[in-house]
């Protein structure tokens, strides 16, 4: 069957409630991780910040012949955060429907809180886990020209581009869905807090994205966290566990442009900077 759901309906990311964490996690009656079925091919995967306070996302998409799942989230213990049952389960539902596939578990970038899980997915039948330094995702995506290369992975039927973005992280990636258009961002592009390693590298991977948005259909874009407030301009404290008006996950090209015209204008010198849905924050 085809893995192109261009007339399905998919969930309104703009309004849709995601799990915040509690006042006091020992009443938190939230599931470990939620799940949200954005459309038959697609899910998104949120950990309970009572689990760990990063609260990252995590993305499940399906192809013909493959599942790609991209990070494994803030926590190791399944017991605590039981992300390869989860997995696992959503894949058998969808298997006996579509056929079996084989999972590939990569990663935006090397920042623990985006593999902890990782060990769940290792040994496990029909998975492969994608090292995490850059020849690793090179020699798995086989991307030559590191970063200026964006290379197509197809997941049978379904099509998804590899965009080298290093300035967070040596290792960062954005991944392109050419079915539902989404384009996913990591940590180099979310509501909160920018941390940039290379300044200058960031910079760079900023303009090669909204090049990029401006010769590709984007439906929306989406990060692994949310840190900033419904406020503008105010974020959540580092470590919070509880964050009850959240900015919205998604966000636009015309913001992803805000971001790169300010750090034009900042030049080559790291610098703080907030906006009403991000914060441009170096690491000293």
């Amino acid at each position: 069957m085809s893995c192109q759901p261009s007339f399905e309906d998919t969930v309104d990311l703009k309004v849709q409630n995601w799990i915040h964490g509690s006042e006091n996690c020992e009443d938190n009656m939230d599931p470990p991780i939620q799940v949200v079925k954005y459309n038959s091919h697609t899910y998104i995967l949120r950990q309970n910040k009572c689990t760990n306070y990063e609260a990252p996302f995590m993305f499940l998409f399906f192809g013909e012949n493959k599942a790609l799942l991209m990070d494994t989230g803030a926590t190791q213990e399944d017991d605590i955060f039981p992300l390869y049952k989860t997995v696992n389960t959503i894949i058998n539902d969808w298997s006996k429907k579509n056929g079996e596939v084989e999972l590939i578990v990569a990663h935006t970038h090397k920042h623990e809180d985006h593999y902890a899980g990782n060990a769940q997915f290792k040994g496990k039948p029909n998975t492969s886990v994608i090292g995490l330094e850059v020849n690793d995702v090179q020699d798995f995506f086989k991307i030559a020209n590191w970063p200026e290369e964006v290379v197509d992975y197809d997941l049978g039927n379904r099509m998804m581009k590899i965009i080298p973005i290093p300035g967070h992280h040596a290792s960062s990636i954005a991944v392109y869905d050419t079915s539902t258009k989404i384009l996913l961002t990591g940590d180099t592009f979310y509501p909160g807090r920018l941390y940039i390693n290379d300044w200058i590298a960031f910079k760079m991977s900023i303009e090669r994205l909204v090049k990029f948005t401006d010769i590709n259909e984007i439906s929306t874009i989406l990060g692994n966290h949310i840190e900033m407030t419904q406020t503008a301009g105010v974020d959540y404290p580092m470590g919070s566990i509880y964050q009850p008006k959240e900015h919205q996950l998604p966000l636009s090209v015309l913001t992803l442009k805000e971001l790169s015209n300010a750090l034009t204008k900042l030049g080559d010198t790291p610098t703080k900077q907030i906006h009403d849905s991000f914060i441009i924050y170096p690491v000293d």
